[in-house]
């Protein structure tokens, strides 16, 4: 047995599968619903008011015809009484003149009152009236009715109603008499008329839905097309297509809101792109950080092996020999301490965890303080290095420590390209948005084709000289990511053979942190800049 319960829900089932299923559709449809309700208000408003109207002309003409078959009918009556000379139409006892009687009763007459003038069957009354006329008393013998014959006026049907009655009366008589009206089943023109503008309404009401379906459509299809782009462009995005975007002309097309969203799906998916890119380039250079650090720590490990074996094998009993090889390996073990210590100082900058200890002071002397410690390693090498600071202060916010060890790389980096007998020139300037330091070298300089990468983590050239062969390849990033978390900049000019200047740029008073960006630049010049975007990409030097 079927369960009652069940039925409104399967029904709506039903209804939901009968539904349109895209939006285009449901817009269609709604408005199309909305326009034929509006048409079937608007038709049954004008259906009921033209309806009244012809009411009211209907009620109208039936009174007149009824007045026309009154006039009639007292017109055959004085007729009839004039004939016989003192005989009225109505006796004071309520009885009419059987000639009268005789005359109203006669075909001809009632055919013309029931097919010509009333154009209805009829029914009406002779009786007595008061001298004012305004009560009516029908005489003992005074009703009469018929039937209309012919098939009614062309255009016309019968309808099925009776009229109101209609008094006609004949005060001036000797005694005062009147004739009442009703017409029966007349012929009216209502029907046919009511018929013609129900079928007209109709008509209308059709080609206006056609309209409205067409405009809903198409203002549809407008504001779906959007939409469906939308849909489609994130259904390829979601396939990994992360460079599909929204056309601007089918953003345009649509609403304000649409535009809005389209606009926003086209931002969103450009930062998604940018953050996958990152993501991919970080995980990159992750890879070739780690294979570069294997290979940075294979080459003194592999050293300290061979020297392992062969002072196992015996070559430690010649006293020169085991001491020649002591010494390397702590040569080598001073390396890899040098390059671990460098790691670890890079990954606390880039990781955030070196907080500046930021201060007012003059830049002068955290300058001359690196200046003097790299003293005697020029002159061992035989170069002369040389600093050169305006007569009055140069104040900013830095930290006098990694300021130092800014300078101090950098001009290490200078005494190691530059051949003995050369020139190392460290210089402090006061600009009007900070203050700048640059180190210049007469050195061998650098490749164009390098200097985009100059920056790289154990980036050393293609050109592996001597000096580029030794050290880490961490001293420039580490200087880059110190310059940049004091919001400062970093940049290099260099030809081969022209030596090298690196000048460094630092503003009066820095955020609390700033974040490394990528280094860029072109020809001769590398500069880079603190990032707006927060993200922090690895940076190495030679």
């Amino acid at each position: 047995m079927r369960s009652l319960a069940s039925l409104p829900r399967r029904l709506r089932r039903q209804l939901r599968r009968l539904m349109p299923r895209t939006l285009q559709a449901r817009l269609t449809a709604a408005f199309a619903a909305v326009v034929a309700a509006t048409l079937v208000l608007v038709a049954l408003s004008v259906f009921n008011r033209v309806g009244a109207y012809f009411d009211q002309q209907q009620a109208d003409d039936l009174a007149a015809r009824a007045a026309g078959v009154g006039q009639y009918v007292l017109l055959i009556a004085d007729s009839t009484a004039s004939i016989r000379a003192g005989h009225a139409v109505v006796t004071p006892d309520g009885i009419v003149d059987p000639a009268v009687v005789l005359a109203l009763n006669e075909t001809k007459p009632l055919q013309v009152m029931t097919d010509d003038v009333a154009q209805a069957d009829i029914r009406f009354e002779v009786g007595l009236i008061d001298g004012d006329g305004s009560n009516f008393r029908p005489a003992s013998n005074g009703s009469f009715s018929a039937k209309a014959g012919g098939a009614g006026p062309p255009g016309q049907t019968r309808e099925h109603l009776t009229s109101g009655s209609v008094l006609l009366s004949v005060t001036s008589a000797p005694v005062p008499y009147g004739v009442q009206v009703v017409l029966v089943d007349p012929y009216t023109f209502r029907t046919p008329a009511m018929s013609n503008v129900a079928a007209l309404l109709a008509i209308i009401a059709l080609v206006a839905l056609a309209a409205a379906i067409g405009v809903a459509a198409v203002l549809a299809r407008r504001f779906t097309t959007p939409l469906r782009r939308l849909t489609e462009a994130s259904h390829d995005l979601a396939e990994g297509d992360l460079a599909r975007r929204v056309p601007p002309d089918a953003i345009r097309e649509g609403a304000t809101e649409v535009i809005d969203l389209g606009l926003q799906f086209n931002a969103m998916a450009e930062r998604l792109q940018a953050s996958v890119e990152t993501i991919r380039r970080d995980r990159d250079r992750s890879r070739e950080f780690l294979a570069d650090v294997s290979h940075e720590l294979r080459t003194p490990i592999a050293a300290l092996r061979t020297f392992n074996e062969l002072l196992v094998e015996g070559a430690g009993d010649d006293p020169a020999t085991r001491a020649e090889f002591l010494e390397s390996s702590r040569a080598q073990l001073e390396r890899l301490d040098w390059l671990a210590q460098n790691l670890l100082e890079l990954s606390k900058l880039d990781s955030g965890l070196v907080l500046l200890d930021l201060r007012l002071d003059d830049l002068r002397s955290t300058v001359e303080q690196a200046v003097e410690g790299a003293a005697t390693a020029a002159a061992r090498r035989a170069i002369e290095l040389s600093l050169e600071v305006p007569p009055e202060a140069v104040t900013v916010r830095h930290d006098p420590v990694r300021i130092g060890q800014v300078v101090t790389n950098l001009v290490g980096n200078g005494l190691k390209f530059t051949p003995r007998g050369g020139h190392v020139r460290v210089r402090v300037e006061q600009l009007p948005t900070g203050a700048a330091v640059s180190v210049a070298d007469d050195g061998t300089g650098i490749d164009p084709a390098e200097l985009p990468r100059i920056f790289d983590r154990f980036f050393r050239g293609a050109r592996a000289s001597d000096a580029r062969g030794s050290g880490s390849g961490l001293g420039l990033a580490i200087v880059k990511s110190i310059v940049e978390m004091h919001g400062g900049s970093v940049a290099v000019e260099s030809r081969p053979g022209a030596g090298s200047t690196f000048r460094v740029s630092l503003p009066p008073d820095p955020p609390e942190r700033a974040v490394p960006t990528p280094p860029g630049g072109q020809g001769g010049v590398v500069e880079t800049s603190p990032s707006l975007s927060g993200n922090r990409n690895p940076v190495t030097a030679p």
